[in-house]
């Protein structure tokens, strides 16, 4: 194979912090990479062979940039997918295929396909703008409250929204959309299945996060969930039941929500490195990104199994804050056993912006969590 110290080239569309820990993999194995992103101070940029500033939705310059790779994979949805299929044409091998980024870019198309494949889902209705969604709730078709959804560029809790009220509805984006019933939800989970071209399939251990409810984003994820091991073994089997529906390539995150009745349900899916698997850089066998790597470059997939327990925080920016840069107290937690912490590079701080993780490993995992709660009490990501 000639990509170890070889000359053949991996190519990932997105310079943010999960390329950067992609390319942790690529580094230590020395592949020779290749990044786009449209901000030059990316964070994948100082890990990379070669680093281009390009417009990722620009048919042209996406096409112009995976031309030459012999493997293109990503690291964000928002891509242009048409210029996918001419690089497959061309002979690129691209991961995720462009047929399923497709699906997955387009909440509804991606709604549309669970119901095809009888994969259990929350109940939806789609609407070709919000004007058709406003006249649906007048004639009682759609009732508050109830979870909005645009259609498309949603991403990190964007473009989802619990409406409440005429009001709540007034406030969001215009555009195709969906209603989706609002759950009673016990859990929210995850589990993270890795798909080589092969056929190949891994799953990693059911996973348990824990959400910001006013900014939608993931605060704490446990690792492994706190549900029965016959509960577990149903989610495993509902992950790979989707990720066989999508045979994809590559990793595929699953989010699963568990219901005050107990039965289990796909919210959506990311065909990529995601938050829910950070916590396996300490806690498994295998990371995600390492997985990610293998599956792509059609190697044997690695092992899964946690070898101990673990909770990731994520650090974002404080709100009020917004320039330069500062993690106030982050040598205070070095000094706390199992802490782990993961600064992504970026230099400017905004509120609610991700700028790293902590993973806190323990042989005790409610250990593990109670220090992760202090850790999240006592370093703030603030400016200068």
């Amino acid at each position: 194979m000639g990509y170890f110290s070889g000359t053949q080239t991996i190519g990932i569309l997105g310079g943010g912090q999960l390329g950067k820990m992609l390319l942790t993999t690529t580094r230590q194995w020395d592949l020779n990479t290749k990044v786009m992103d449209p901000n030059p101070a990316a964070p994948s940029r100082i890990a990379c062979n070669t680093f281009v500033t390009g417009d990722l939705m620009d048919y042209d310059s996406v096409v112009g940039f995976g031309e030459d790779l012999d493997v293109l994979t990503i690291e964000i949805e928002n891509i242009n997918a048409d210029a996918l299929v001419t690089l497959e044409k061309k002979g690129v091998k691209v991961y995720p295929q462009a047929n399923v980024l497709m699906i997955i870019q387009n909440k509804c198309l991606q709604k549309k396909f669970y119901k095809a494949h009888l994969i259990p889902t929350a109940p939806f209705q789609l609407f070709d703008s919000k004007n058709s969604l406003k006249d649906a709730v007048v004639r009682g078709l759609v009732s508050f409250p109830f979870v909005w959804k645009s259609e498309a560029m949603g991403y990190d809790g964007y473009g989802v929204k619990v409406l409440r009220s005429n009001q709540d509805l007034e406030d969001v984006n215009n555009g195709p959309c969906m209603s989706e019933d609002l759950i009673a939800i016990d859990k929210e989970l995850g589990i993270i299945i890795c798909r080589s071209p092969k056929g190949e399939s891994v799953s990693y251990p059911c996973v348990e996060m824990e959400f910001n409810t006013s900014t939608n984003q993931v605060e704490y994820v446990l690792s492994p969930a706190r549900i029965s091991k016959s509960l577990a073994k149903k989610a495993e089997a509902l992950a790979l039941k989707v990720s066989k529906a999508f045979e994809h390539v590559g990793l595929l995150a699953v989010e699963l929500f568990l219901t005050k009745e107990g039965e289990l349900i796909v919210n959506e899916v990311a065909p990529r490195p995601h938050n829910s698997g950070h916590c396996s850089i300490e806690t498994s066998y295998t990371s995600q990104f390492e997985q990610h790597i293998r599956a792509i470059l059609n190697l044997p997939l690695g092992n899964t199994q946690n070898k101990v327990a673990g909770v990731m925080v994520n650090l974002v920016g404080k709100e009020g804050h917004n320039g330069p840069v500062h993690y106030k107290n982050l040598d205070q937690i070095l000094a706390i056993e199992g802490v782990n912490p993961h600064i992504y590079g970026k230099k400017e701080t905004r509120p609610f912006r991700k700028m790293g993780h902590i993973t806190i490993v323990n042989k005790n995992l409610e250990t593990a969590r109670e220090i992760a709660e202090h850790v999240k009490e006592t370093i703030e990501v603030i400016t200068k």
